[in-house]
């Protein structure tokens, strides 16, 4: 973290352990640095200050290693890799992608698919569920018990993409709205950065909407060159590390990768460049139900604001997620610039954020993966 006054005249002086008394949110370097700063300060701390109030619910899970993850890490004796290394993740396939260490990796210097957990049968979601989805899943908790998973269990950290879509579904009321004689559901994802490298964890939306064919456009500068138009289907769920596990077997070992997505229950197809640039040729194909966008950091980027008319003229629900509160409060403010009106569905708390706080975040504020979820 550095100094909020960075950058304002004077050379700070030593590192940002000086907090701001009220909010506790930004912090500084020195007395000189904090008083320089209280013209700017003022307007956002009472807000900060409102925000962190929220802060013991958005570290409310479920996990016997959340402490590990949330608190040491955020106090720094903890690291994301020291983490991963006990659970013996860390540098291993999908994993390698939620520490420092691994997230520098292009998504063009990796393998095309990773398919596997790395994780024994017992803690992760390799095989059909024993019972489909009966009611609407409200949490992690209740997805740990739907899929008979230990508390323990660290795939939460990567079904975060996953069941975020299926929330998203869910609050947007999507299935209701489309054709009820039609088992097809078309998602245009957004942005799709470190998602790209940890693809296979889509295949759980079989189990999450079963009897629906969901193809999913993920659309982003992040796509490789090499990958634009490229087709995947998830025929199976990621495997496990057992060799006599029925995801090894003829029937659930079936063909993972690039076809025609016919009979797929779940496709995925990627696009590089921005969506207002590419929707035109993507929507002759697959007109979206839904707009889904994961840490969208709507009020970062001025390449939000075309696609954000687009979707407004598309007239098509979307659902956009982001790491605290006040990226989610920026985004408001940018989207009812855009549409004229207030958001469709109003900021809250993801119950499916990734539980595990973001490292070296820029504010003391409590920061999740798909933390806020709000819509238009």
């Amino acid at each position: 973290m550095e100094c909020a006054a960075k950058g304002r005249g004077t050379r700070c002086i030593g590192p940002p352990t000086r907090r701001c008394g009220r909010c506790g949110v930004v912090a500084y370097c020195s007395v000189a640095h904090q008083l320089s700063h209280w013209s700017d300060h003022k307007e956002e701390c009472a807000r900060f200050e409102q925000q962190m109030r929220s802060a013991d619910v958005l570290h409310d899970f479920p996990f016997t290693f959340s402490s590990e993850a949330l608190v040491q890490v955020h106090e720094k004796p903890e690291t994301r890799c020291s983490f991963f290394m006990r659970q013996g993740l860390h540098q291993v396939g999908m994993w390698r992608y939620e520490c420092h260490c691994g997230a520098s990796v292009a998504a063009s210097d990796c393998p095309r698919m990773i398919y596997d957990w790395n994780l024994p049968t017992i803690l992760c979601p390799c095989r059909e569920p024993k019972t489909p989805t009966s009611m609407r899943l409200s949490n992690w908790k209740d997805y740990y018990e739907w899929r008979c998973l230990p508390l323990h269990s660290p795939v939460a950290l990567l079904l975060q993409w996953t069941v975020t879509i299926y929330h998203a579904i869910q609050l947007a009321a999507v299935r209701n709205s489309t054709n009820e004689n039609s088992n097809k559901l078309y998602i245009h994802y957004l942005g799709p950065d470190k998602e790209l490298l940890q693809l296979a964890v889509f295949g759980e939306l079989r189990a999450l909407l079963p009897g629906i064919q969901v193809h999913i456009d993920l659309i982003g500068p992040a796509v490789p060159q090499f990958r634009d138009g490229e087709r995947i289907d998830l025929c199976r769920y990621a495997r496990c590390t057992e060799i006599d596990c029925a995801c090894k077997s003829s029937t659930e070992n079936a063909s993972l990768g690039v076809s025609n997505g016919i009979n797929s229950p779940v496709t995925l197809q990627l696009h590089k460049g921005f969506y207002h640039e590419r929707h035109r040729e993507i929507v002759k194909d697959s007109f979206p139900h839904l707009v889904v966008a994961s840490n969208a950091g709507i009020a970062a980027y001025s390449s939000w604001l075309p696609t954000l008319e687009l979707i407004k003229e598309m007239n098509v629900p979307a659902i956009f997620s982001d790491y605290c509160e006040e990226a989610a409060n920026l985004a408001a403010c940018c989207i009812s610039s855009v549409t004229g009106r207030p958001l469709g569905i109003p900021i809250q708390i993801n119950p499916f954020r990734q539980p595990m706080v973001v490292e070296d975040s820029s504010l003391f504020l409590p920061c999740y993966s798909n933390c806020f979820i709000f819509g238009m």
